[in-house]
């Protein structure tokens, strides 16, 4: 049960955070079905936007860290 309401707040930060991006709370309901259009657009937004960032992270992370080995920081001579 620990696990479950752990994950909670998990899921409601990321619609906390869908809303301050993506706009997921943007559209007023008139029909279903461009509900569920907006819906998915915005959280596939959102998706995109956390993928991105995490790239942008380890990209950074990256960057900082020193090179493992020198044989790996050296250029490859393919001639």
């Amino acid at each position: 049960m620990t696990r479950v309401t752990g994950a909670r707040w998990a899921v409601e930060e990321c619609f906390q955070t869908a809303k301050g991006e993506c706009g997921l709370d943007d559209y007023q309901v008139r029909r279903y079905d461009g509900w569920h259009q907006h819906m998915t657009l915005a959280m596939s937004a959102h998706a995109c936007l956390t993928v991105l960032r995490a790239r942008e992270l380890d990209a950074g992370k990256a960057e900082t860290d020193p090179p493992a080995s020198s044989r790996s920081a050296s250029p490859s001579s393919d001639t």
